[in-house]
């Protein structure tokens, strides 16, 4: 048995990214039993608004109050992270610790160039973490090898045509409370530091709004979108919404 798995591992480039795209999904799967964790790329120390250290608080207060099992930060670099063979192993070190069933991570392309970088980095690991012979090891201890069933990315700041939707009307609330966590990085009156796209007095009701986008398509008030990897199997027609 395996200490730390779980059955949903999110990872993205930065703190505040599954908060800003999943976190209403991860909640709802939470509530129904399942564990989750979280691993982040990067520190996020090139964040226009806080810093790393400020950033890695901001990251655990979020943690606790979605409730997950775990969170892991790597230190990839932010905005300079690469498909290097290193990069690529710390990935595949995390996804074998894990052993999740399914992977969510950042969309397929956005304004940020990380997120599309960092996506396109989970989902090469995650095959190579399927392979016997690529080696790695956890606490001194060499790692089995392990291949997510599915890996789904969600829609952050740019629109994409979602593949599915997720309906989080349940757990809007919470999920606003773990993005609110960030504090550091929305609008605040007082604020010395320079604004950034996500710090604009618009940014919070951007994100509600496009949530009823997504909601409104499924017939919900509020919804995350994510697309998928391969097409999805289905065993009974019925159970789609």
């Amino acid at each position: 048995m395996v200490e730390d798995k779980v059955d949903i591992l999110a990872i993205a480039a930065h703190p505040d990214d599954v908060e800003l795209a999943a976190s209403g999904t991860l909640l709802k799967h939470i509530a129904k039993g399942l564990s989750v964790a979280i691993v982040d790329l990067t520190l996020g120390e090139l964040g226009t608004r806080g810093n790393a250290e400020l950033r890695t608080i901001e990251a655990q207060r979020a943690s606790e109050i979605l409730g997950i099992s775990s969170r892991h930060q790597l230190d990839l670099g932010d905005c300079f992270f690469d498909f290097s063979e290193e990069n690529l192993k710390q990935v595949v070190t995390q996804i074998r610790r894990y052993q999740p069933k399914i992977i969510l991570t950042n969309a397929l392309h956005d304004r940020h160039p990380d997120h599309g970088r960092g996506g396109d980095l989970v989902a090469r690991a995650c095959f190579l973490s399927g392979l016997v012979k690529v080696k790695t090891e956890w606490n001194g201890a060499d790692q089995d090898s392990w291949r997510p069933n599915s890996v789904y990315r969600f829609v952050q700041d740019n629109y994409i045509q979602p593949d599915f939707v997720v309906d989080v009307t349940e757990f809007w609330e919470t999920r606003m409370k773990s993005v609110l966590a960030y504090s550091s990085q929305f609008y605040d009156p007082l604020s010395v530091e320079r604004e950034s796209p996500i710090s604009s007095k618009e940014f919070l009701a951007f994100l509600e709004g496009r949530a009823m986008q997504f909601g409104r398509l499924i017939g919900a008030k509020y919804g995350e979108g994510f697309t998928v990897e391969r097409p999805i199997g289905v065993e009974n027609l019925i159970d789609i919404k």
